[in-house]
């Protein structure tokens, strides 16, 4: 249809999209960068789905029962920016939109989250919303269950893109959404057919509905540039017969551009001042740039406030509840963590500091969660097809699945990265705490979402098991020499190599607590023996390094070590003392935490003089700082640890072959001494 007919077939919808468009063409123009052609090619679907389907009240951003919106073609932000202006989000003001792409402004090259309200998730990474909207979608159905659909009963909508489909994630995603019947997800894909490189069939041909239906989701189809058509598949969509919906939504990129629409070149670039005068011509748009005529942003603040009724009907229903289900509800939701955490924990490190067990920290980090799930209502596990090696279900939990809504743990299958991804979206909708394991050398699988957790400071937990050559026959491909660098590299992460069950218990503890970071647990496969065997209650692991056994004297040297290898650097104190030279060890399970001590703790604990020697079953990398970095002398440092990639052998053969062993940490110490 031609597009004065459209304009003219329904004007007052027109007019609303249009206001999405040129705002969009506008704040890319005055950036000079940015991604125009997406939301002009959805502005239409948009303005549907906000006008009548979504809830929400824009006065109250954050009201819990409200859908959620996720923009997982990301690069299209000014879509959400536009939405969340017109409607009338407070923080998203039109200079906001001005200052498009710029400086502190809240409207980034790509939405961010905690940037501004609304912005449910971060969605750079192409993939990473649609995964991430499975973990909303479950979070929904689960606090469902748990406290009826008269306080939980909303949708979670995605708009995607060709890009979010082609990503790897994508197919972890929509399988498990499938798999668990997630029937209130639902993905609006702007089918627009066109990529960067041009059009999609360059470099795919994959039939979408058939791949989204052989994953177990519902699809339908409209023209996404026909507000009847999509209405029509809209309410389709939102009739929950327990499956996920994709619905394909035919659109032109860069919609309404005579040169550019409909092709790459309006994708990733500013369409520059003559096509944008075109353009507002074929719109019938007649006002500068940034101008919204007041009728216009008055029928958008109407749609903004459409969902006030129901928000306000939904509280006194809150309120309404007896006192003590009223309570709970208000606690989940807080995010805020019981205080029966801290003494549980006592408890446990002082059982352990008396009975010493020699145990591998997974079975540890097991020994933890049998003491924290039955007191934290919001712990949601998971593993991603190893709970027996990772060690992360409890007998109390029971399994969250199609059929049972009201379990706490999920197998994920073999989809580390989507895990990842279903964690954020778990913690972000609010009610739940989740925590996931697979092996170390995996992170590598899951990279992409354990960097947004860092990035949106969402504090996630991940159990990473198996965490170096430890692990023994299974070889080099599992042993993750380097991932303890790369994890330690990562902003507002932190990573935690726990000694012994104190330790586990400590990280755990931390991780629970922690407001705004994502925590990893990198454990042990082999045994490991109890280190820590005068109680106290002081979270020691908080300080991230500390003294565990101090020197005869003044100490001459000083050992650091991590996990497994910390009893290493026990043994090896042991025998330079026997040989007069008085040592120190000192345990360092989070250097993150550390380095966020306060100078005179971090000297007082590694003082200047003694020599230091740092080992660990990994590659030096992360130590050089602790080694050399605040003193700059590297002949008074030594590390004893891994130069390359492991082998299969018995875990005791490879710390011998590969030199990571007490002997040869007493001979560093008096080469440098």
């Amino acid at each position: 249809m031609p597009l004065t007919a459209r304009r003219l077939a329904d004007p007052d919808h027109w007019s609303l999209a249009s206001a999405i468009r040129v705002l969009s063409m506008d704040a890319v123009e005055q950036a000079n960068s940015g991604h125009p052609g997406m939301p002009m090619g959805m502005a239409d679907v948009a303005t549907v789905l906000w006008r009548k389907h979504l809830k929400f009240d824009a006065s109250a951003p954050n009201w819990f029962d409200r859908d959620r919106f996720i923009l997982s073609a990301g690069h299209g932000s000014m879509l959400i920016y536009s939405l969340l202006h017109l409607t009338g989000f407070e923080q998203m003001s039109l200079d906001q939109l001005r200052n498009f792409r710029q400086w502190g402004a809240a409207t980034a090259g790509h939405p961010e989250y905690g940037h501004a309200e609304g912005i449910e998730t971060t969605t750079g990474p192409l993939g990473q919303g649609l995964a991430t909207s499975v973990g909303f979608a479950m979070a929904e159905a689960k606090m469902r269950a748990e406290f009826g659909e008269e306080l939980c009963d909303h949708r979670t909508w995605v708009i995607a893109g060709d890009g979010c489909l082609m990503e790897g994630i994508s197919q972890e995603a929509i399988a498990l959404a499938g798999h668990l019947r997630l029937g209130r997800l639902i993905v609006l894909w702007d089918d627009n057919k066109i990529t960067i490189d041009g059009a999609v069939s360059l470099s795919d041909s994959t039939d979408q509905l058939k791949r989204f239906e052989a994953s177990g989701w519902r699809t339908l189809s409209c023209d996404g540039h026909d507000p009847a058509d999509i209405d029509r598949a809209l309410t389709a969509a939102a009739q929950d017969d327990g499956r996920p919906v994709l619905v394909a939504c035919r659109t032109v990129i860069g919609f309404g551009s005579a040169k550019k629409g409909g092709t790459s070149g309006v994708h990733g670039s500013p369409l520059g001042a003559d096509e944008i005068a075109a353009t507002r011509s074929a719109y019938a748009w007649e006002h500068a740039p940034f101008e919204l005529p007041e009728e216009i942003t008055a029928r958008w603040r109407e749609i903004g406030a459409r969902g006030a009724a129901a928000r306000e009907a939904w509280a006194a229903r809150v309120d309404a509840l007896p006192e003590d289900r009223r309570e709970a509800f208000a606690a989940r939701v807080s995010g805020e963590t019981s205080d029966k955490l801290a003494p549980a924990i006592a408890a446990l490190k002082q059982k352990a500091s008396t009975e010493a067990p020699k145990v591998a920290t997974r079975k540890a980090s097991e020994l933890v969660l049998e003491v924290v799930n039955p007191i934290l209502p919001e712990t949601i596990g998971g593993s991603a097809d190893l709970t027996g090696s990772n060690n992360t279900k409890t007998a109390d939990l029971g399994i969250f699945d199609a059929q049972n809504r009201a379990g706490r743990y999920v197998h994920y299958g073999i989809r580390e990265h989507g895990m990842a991804a279903a964690m954020n979206g778990l913690a972000l909708h609010g009610g739940f705490r989740p925590y996931g394991g697979t092996f170390m050398a995996f992170t590598d699988y899951a990279r992409g979402a354990m960097r947004l957790s860092a990035l949106m400071g969402v504090p996630v937990v991940y159990v990473m098991t198996h965490d170096s050559i430890g692990l023994g026959e299974d070889g080099p491909t599992h042993q993750p020499v380097e991932h303890l660098a790369m994890l330690r590299a990562t902003p507002n992460t932190w990573t935690f190599r726990p000694a012994d069950l104190v330790e586990t218990a400590e990280a755990w503890e931390l991780a629970l607590t922690a407001d705004s970071t994502p925590s990893v647990l990198a454990l042990s496969r082999q045994n490991l023996p109890t280190l820590r065997l005068d109680h106290t209650d002081d979270n020691l692991t908080a300080r991230g390094a500390y003294v565990l056994r101090e020197a005869s004297g003044a100490p001459q040297a000083i050992l650091m070590a991590s996990g497994s290898e910390v009893e290493i650097a026990v043994k090896a104190a042991e025998a330079l003392e026997a040989e007069g030279i008085p040592t120190r060890v000192v345990s360092v399970p989070c250097m993150e935490l550390f380095r966020d001590q306060p100078e005179d703790y971090r000297a007082n604990v590694l003082p200047e003089g003694p020599v230091r020697v740092a080992v660990e079953a990994a590659v030096r990398q992360p130590w050089d700082w602790l080694l050399m970095g605040e003193r700059g002398a590297e002949k008074r440092a030594g590390f004893i640890g891994m130069t390359g990639f492991g082998a299969s052998a018995p875990a005791d053969r490879l710390y011998k072959e590969f030199g990571i062993t007490p002997e040869a940490t007493v001979a560093k110490v008096k080469a440098l001494l």
